[in-house]
């Protein structure tokens, strides 16, 4: 039996894998949550998601697909948004009913007629938002240099520039791992141990640098929690 999480990105991916090794070891959840494959999508649109989800159809049979996940950013959508979008994409794949809230199974039929149920999360952080969002929300260690990334935007926008929120928290998080949380040491290979470019590494050998009991996870511990 095989349970499958659609994600964005390679770094979703491991945050993710991350969150569900915490779930099975610090919330003692009662059976281990067993996600055997992630299936990233290289950022998103409704082609790729389509694309994705025909390609696991063929798959469901073959592997004993029972569970199915997609976990994509909310951005800057409304919740019913962005589930008028997984409906859309979701109703052109499968035999399905409709998505009306996140956290929650429906059955779906794949190929020979073969049943699963899928259910879909929202990267977020107080409705909107995406990976780094949460991120920047979670962040377990004093942060003075990214915080001060504040100070500069301001000063920007005082010169009548704008810097888009999102590229915003991807610059924060990118400062905090930088300088926040780099030893000297690893500053030595800044690239390789402190940079999203390198999330492995961070997550691997960094993970307490982020808060896993804060309530801006709560959620997305809800839908994994759907995989037990």
């Amino acid at each position: 039996m095989s349970n499958i999480v659609i994600v964005e990105s390679k770094n979703d991916r491991i945050f993710m894998q991350a969150m569900v090794e915490k779930l099975n070891c610090d919330l003692q959840v009662a059976s281990p949550i067993y996600i055997n494959d992630y299936k990233s999508l290289d950022g998103l649109d409704e082609t790729k998601l389509i694309s994705a989800l025909k390609n696991l159809k063929a798959e469901i049979p073959k592997k004993g697909v029972k569970k199915i996940g997609i976990i994509i950013d909310i951005d800057n959508y409304l919740e019913p948004e962005r589930l008028e979008f997984a409906n859309k994409c979701i109703q052109q794949v499968f035999e399905a009913e409709t998505l009306s809230s996140t956290k929650q199974f429906i059955d779906i039929c794949g190929d020979n007629g073969t049943n699963a149920k899928l259910a879909c999360y929202f990267t977020n952080l107080g409705g909107r938002g995406e990976l780094e969002t949460l991120l920047k929300g979670i962040k377990a260690r004093e942060s003075p240099y990214a915080d001060c990334l504040d100070s500069w935007k301001t000063c920007i926008e005082s010169q009548g520039k704008k810097i888009n929120q999102k590229h915003f928290d991807k610059f924060w998080v990118s400062i905090y791992l930088r300088y926040d949380t780099c030893s000297n040491q690893d500053r030595k290979q800044a690239e390789k141990k402190c940079s999203m470019s390198r999330f492995d590494y961070v997550m691997e050998h960094k993970k307490n640098i982020w808060d896993w009991d804060n309530p801006a996870l709560d959620d997305l511990k809800e839908f994994f929690k759907l995989f037990c």
